[in-house]
């Protein structure tokens, strides 16, 4: 019989953690006050006492060192880090500040703590992971499983595991049951031969009766069972799984952001983004709007009907970058550097990206997000729904972004190919959202901007 044993990994980070926290203050204290030890100061050492008390009370609520083998990488756990880190801090700073005594104690300090400690933890966490990814790759530390019930997600599990070695799951084999039969005693010895740690069921090609017998030997055996639906050809979205008493309910993501969380992390990081690039930004704004003006007659703003999220109409503001009344001349969509609508600081102003900074307007407001599709013209719009229509109001459910990947691969569409090119590249980041993309396509954006690509 098979031991099933408790990974060690979360205990490790726990202790490593309140170990490194500890250290942390101490040294901070050490390179703050040169001519003093902890002990002298009975108030400092009180705060070291609270401090391991509110972290155990920060990564109880978060949650921190509940992880599986497969949530257990790099991202997870430097996030995981970071947030009970600023909860930590965040709950220091109240105490602090509802007992009256933050005056008694040093802000630089408290800072070189954190500091210390994100980077100490940090190391450590690399160092685990790597680690535990070569000892689990030399073939230790691994965890047997198998498939009942033939079918083509059973090569999806198999090839999941196969390019994921890191993991150290190891395929003991396929289990299958004759027709519509349930053979436990089989099924048993199976189990107790191959000492299984896990077993995946393709419930596609299993009875309720058969699912049943499983559970029951598993139990018997100690072994997890896994139950696989195949939901392909009809459901191509994240799903989750809620339950309603005892029964699972699989809630279908239709839309992108449907988790409150998404949509709080995305509003926050707008706002914060817009704030600061209109603040910081604001002597280039200035600049820009000097240039204008002095080159060509007209507002220094231009402003346009677009459609936003659900097909709402909004005013985007941009600096004008083409002649006044330039929609005259017929010309519907832009002709790229040649167009002569354009000023000549309209030329640089669009390679640069530079027309579109008065969108930060547009996002504080909560008309457009910094990163989403272009919001687009109505012959735009028109075109779309016919060369595209699910693909265009799929798009549409989403504000819509200063940049996107759409903006950055193709730029200003001038003909439909590119627009329904660059429609296909939004498609792909309402699939795939995460906030470190946007951090990621926002850079992506200055370099453009630095280099003077966009088109």
């Amino acid at each position: 019989m098979k031991s099933r044993s408790t990974s060690p990994l979360p205990k490790a980070h726990l202790w490593t953690d309140i170990l490194l926290l500890n250290m942390s203050f101490i040294a901070a204290y050490l390179l703050r006050f040169e001519d003093g030890l902890l002990e002298r100061n009975d108030h400092y050492l009180n705060l070291l006492l609270v401090s391991n008390l509110l972290w155990v009370f920060c990564i109880y609520g978060l949650r921190t060192y509940q992880f599986t083998r497969l949530s257990y990488n790099f991202n997870d756990q430097i996030g995981g880090l970071l947030k009970a880190t600023l909860l930590h801090a965040f709950g220091t700073m109240a105490i602090l500040y509802l007992t009256h005594v933050g005056e008694e104690y040093s802000r630089v300090q408290l800072g070189m703590t954190y500091g210390l400690f994100i980077i100490s933890a940090t190391v450590v966490r690399i160092g685990l992971l790597l680690s535990m990814q070569l000892y689990r790759q030399a073939g230790y530390n691994y965890r047997r499983y198998a498939v009942i019930g033939h079918d083509e997600v059973t090569d999806y599990i198999k090839g999941f595991y196969e390019q994921r070695p890191q993991l150290g799951y190891r395929y003991s084999g396929l289990f299958e049951f004759w027709g519509q039969s349930t053979d436990e005693a089989a099924l048993e010895q199976y189990l107790e031969e191959n000492e299984l740690d896990y077993i995946y069921c393709c419930l596609s090609r299993l009875s309720d009766e058969q699912v049943r017998s499983i559970i029951r030997v598993a139990e018997r055996q100690r072994t997890q069972v896994r139950l696989v639906p195949d939901f392909r050809g009809f459901v191509s979205n994240l799903a989750t799984i809620e339950y309603h008493d005892v029964y699972p309910v699989i809630d279908v993501s239709t839309k992108p952001f449907s988790s409150v969380q998404d949509q709080r992390v995305k509003r926050a990081f707008d706002l914060a983004f817009s704030i600061t690039v209109m603040l910081a930004g604001a002597p280039v704004f200035l600049l820009v709007m000097l240039a204008v003006k002095l080159t060509s007659k007209g507002p220094v703003f231009f402003l346009q009907e677009r459609s936003g999220q659900w097909g709402q109409i909004f005013k985007i503001y941009k600096f004008r970058s083409m002649y006044v009344d330039a929609d005259k001349t017929g010309l519907k969509h832009s002709q790229g550097s040649h167009d002569p609508r354009i000023t000549p600081i309209g030329r640089f102003l669009r390679r640069s990206r530079l027309d579109e900074l008065p969108q930060f307007l547009n996002v504080i407001r909560g008309e457009m997000s910094i990163v989403g599709p272009r919001p687009l013209y109505k012959y735009d719009v028109d075109m779309l729904m016919q060369a595209a229509p699910h693909e265009f109001k799929k798009v549409l459910t989403v504000k819509p972004g200063i940049t996107s990947i759409g903006q950055i691969k193709v730029g200003y569409a001038t003909n439909v190919a590119e627009n329904v090119s660059r429609l296909r590249y939004d498609l792909e980041y309402l699939g795939k959202y995460s906030l470190r993309q946007d951090i990621s396509l926002v850079c992506q954006t200055i370099l453009v901007m630095m280099l003077g690509r966009g088109r």
